[in-house]
């Protein structure tokens, strides 16, 4: 046995100045958890379908799959961004992107042609004018482009005809020179055009909404509105020929009349506009995010042109999804009616709505950081109608009876189509924990027109070694066992499915044995008593030892009092099914094969024996823990834990051979001081003795070294001298009494008289 390991197992007292480690504390009892059975898990509701993979299939938000429109990427483009998108008269698609920023055309065959390249950090919109050509804007330049969308050679910001810049705006109005407005950044967030053709520019920094007519040469911008808000972020037209406008600041919608007289219909309770929807009714709908407390997201560096550094502080949509990010609270959709209230009619936790596009079925709403599309209806109720593979759905644009999305990280053109040939749906990855078998499927009645299957397997990875799919059979899972499952459902034309809920019985596990200390010299403190004894605490090992203390306030921790006839184990168990665990604890001897029963069908985690009930000795114990309460005999499972060895010692050392000599002093003055020497042997038979001490006539007791000064054996040897002041009685008699410990504290006393002669 290693120093180090007997260290470990020496009495409380001992143990208070070696072992002061910080360990978790483990309670007594552990609480009662449910025994094995079988378990069910249920998907039911939009958060739980919405953790599975839809293919043609839309989650409505009560909780059921029907068939939906499908999903068919068309491009990856080099950029990360595709913020907007516009489509010709023949389908066509142009796309504003960015980093890095440019104009891609998108042909019937999807392949990308790059129309126009720019130095700036993005192209922000792009607008199809009544005059055929194409606009694009670009920030932070705050620049827009006339560029013809058929073009066979790439344009660049150099060569491309400039209609709109924000930058000479903006040092003309503010009498700056070109130097200073140059250096700031300029922001141009939505285009739309009026029926005589005028373009309105919804621009930031500040907020206001720019007219110009592109068709004139020559034509220069005018100040439409103008705002206190940070930024106008977007622009649609109601039926009356209103612009509607939408900010960045405090959320405001305006209504502002064709002589440019805004008009607050809605201050919402966040901070940005993202997007307008105006319905064939005149509803007008409005996507808000954002705290209007705060703006959670950094001013973006960005580098401009030569040498100037341009800070472009974005609103908190954009940079949430420049940045991956998420903005507080989500997204909150809105109905405006004339005559109404503003209603709520929608509300995503976890969304930031980028785009709104209005439809006979309903609002489409293209969201992120999950990349989701959802189609709301009037009501309140919507659908999940589609998973973008990408983090942001960022653009929307009519393509006859489809729709095509932009996307970002990554940036990508996906089409969502009005139906699709695969109407699929595969749930998320059941783990039961353990290898388990798997019984009938409940679906929630009403549900038709479907067929499900499954598949299992023993890695969490669908695609690396599972069972392929197999059909129900009889309404069972016909799937071998395993310990993952997943279901998937095909949907039939007008097929609807509601909750689906499997039944499965993992495997019993054993019994796990987690901790296991034993302390001699220690005893459960079975109640506390006005007179109790010194406490102790008994705690587990993080690193490989326990830790024992003494007066503990630790409510957790096993309380025990000193006693060295007494030997305390405490443990901790687990059981991974939720079994209720007993335990019975056994007792081996040095040299010794065979474990002995100590105690057995212990509920709690700790048990006290009596020490004098065994030689003394070096010994182990095993605590052996079974999930018998929980489960059929023939099913009973074990698990164990053999502690370290540890002595027990409750026998006193053995004092021989005690010796007193008298020394004669010499000295003028009486009474004379004497010297006395006094010698012993001290021997154990167990462990080594730890120290002695004397006193002279009863008086204290003084500590003394061993012959050598180092007590490490089990038989010491002790020369001492001790002096007296020489009163008394004549002729004198002292009495000399010595004491003996070992490592246990087992002590004994022996006694002389010494008579001194005259």
């Amino acid at each position: 046995m290693s120093a180090s390991s007997r260290q470990l197992f020496r009495p409380a007292a001992a143990l208070l100045t070696p072992l002061l480690l910080s360990f978790a504390f483990l309670a007594l009892n552990q609480p009662t958890l449910h025994a094995q059975g079988t378990h069910l898990w249920t998907q039911s509701q939009l958060s739980e379908f919405e953790k599975g993979t839809p293919q043609g299939v839309e989650l409505t938000s009560d909780g059921h799959l029907r068939q939906g429109p499908g999903l068919t990427p068309l491009l990856t483009t080099p950029s990360t961004f595709v913020w907007s998108v516009a489509v010709d008269k023949s389908g066509t698609a142009f796309l504003g992107t960015g980093s890095p920023a440019s104009v891609l055309r998108v042909g019937k065959d999807n392949k990308p042609f790059p129309l126009f390249k720019t130095k700036d950090l993005t192209v922000q919109v792009v607008r199809f004018g009544p005059d055929g050509a194409l606009y694009a804007a670009t920030l932070p330049s705050g620049k827009i482009y006339k560029l013809n969308p058929n073009a066979t050679q790439t344009q660049t910001d150099e060569n491309a005809t400039v209609v709109f810049d924000a930058g000479k705006l903006a040092a003309t109005s503010t009498s700056q020179d070109e130097g200073k407005a140059s250096s700031r950044a300029h922001y141009i967030w939505d285009l739309t055009f009026d029926r005589a053709g005028r373009m309105y520019i919804a621009a930031g920094g500040p907020g206001a909404v720019y007219r110009i007519d592109p068709s004139k040469p020559g034509s220069t911008a005018e100040t439409f509105f103008k705002t206190d808000e940070a930024h106008i972020r977007s622009l649609a037209w109601d039926g009356k020929g209103n612009l509607i406008a939408g900010s960045d600041g405090t959320g405001l919608v305006y209504r502002i009349n064709p002589e440019g007289k805004g008009y607050v219909l809605f201050d919402s309770p966040r901070r940005e506009v993202t997007s307008l929807a105006v319905a064939p009714d005149g509803t007008i709908y409005a996507a808000c995010v954002g705290d209007k407390g705060q703006n959670p997201l950094p001013p973006l560096p960005v580098q401009g042109v030569g040498t100037v550094t341009i800070t472009v502080v974005q609103p908190g949509s954009l940079g949430a999804a420049n940045q991956s990010t998420s903005i507080p609270g989500g997204s909150e959709i809105y109905a405006l009616a004339e005559g109404r209230a503003p209603r709520k009619v929608w509300a995503g936790k976890d969304e930031i709505v980028y785009a709104l596009a209005e439809r006979k079925d309903g609002l489409l709403a293209l969201s992120g950081n999950r990349g989701r599309l959802f189609l709301i209806q009037d009501d309140g109720e919507y659908a999940d109608v589609g998973h973008l593979d990408a983090q942001q759905g960022l653009s929307l644009a009519a393509d006859g009876a489809n729709v095509l999305i932009g996307t970002g990280n990554t940036g990508k053109l996906v089409r969502l189509g009005t139906s699709a040939t695969t109407h699929e749906y595969a749930s998320d990855v059941l783990d039961t924990g353990n290898f388990a078998s798997f019984g009938r499927v409940e679906v929630e009645p009403g549900s038709s027109g479907y067929a499900l299957y499954t598949r299992t397997g023993n890695i969490d990875q669908p695609a690396r070694g599972w069972n392929d799919w197999q059909a129900l059979k009889d309404g069972v899972v016909a799937s071998p066992a395993g310990r993952f499952l997943q279901w998937k459902v095909e949907l039939q034309p007008g097929g609807n499915l509601g909750s689906v809920g499997v039944n499965y019985l993992p495997a019993s596990t054993a019994p796990v044995v987690d901790n296991l200390v034993v302390v001699p010299g220690a005893k459960l403190n079975q109640q506390s008593t006005v007179s109790s004894p010194q406490s102790i605490t008994i705690s587990f090992p993080s690193g490989g030892q326990s830790t024992v203390s003494f007066d503990s306030s630790a409510s957790s921790s096993v309380s025990a009092v000193k006693d060295r006839t007494a030997v305390t184990a405490h443990w901790s168990a687990h059981d991974d099914d939720g079994d209720n665990l007993i335990y019975a604890l056994y007792l081996r001897g040095d040299g010794e094969t065979v474990w002995r029963l100590l105690k057995d069908k212990i509920s709690d985690t700790a048990y006290s024996f009596d020490a004098t009930r065994i030689p003394d000795g070096g010994y182990q114990l095993k605590v052996v823990a079974s999930d018998a309460p929980s489960e059929p005999p023939a099913d009973v499972l074990t698990g164990d834990k053999v502690s370290d060895r540890f002595v027990v010692d409750t026998t006193p050392p053995v004092i021989s051979n005690l010796k007193t000599a008298a020394e004669a002093t010499r000295c003028t003055n009486a009474p004379c001081p004497r010297s006395i020497e006094v010698t012993l042997d001290a021997q154990d038979a167990t462990s080594p003795i730890a120290h002695a001490e004397y006193s002279v006539d009863a008086g204290p007791w003084t500590y003394v070294d061993p012959v050598g000064k180092i007590s490490d054996s089990q038989q010491e040897r002790y020369d001492f001298k001790v002096t007296v002041d020489g009163k008394g009685a004549k002729p004198a008699e002292h009495l000399i009494t010595v004491r003996v410990y070992d490592r246990y504290e087992n002590v004994a006393v022996a006694k002389t008289v010494v008579r001194a002669q005259e």
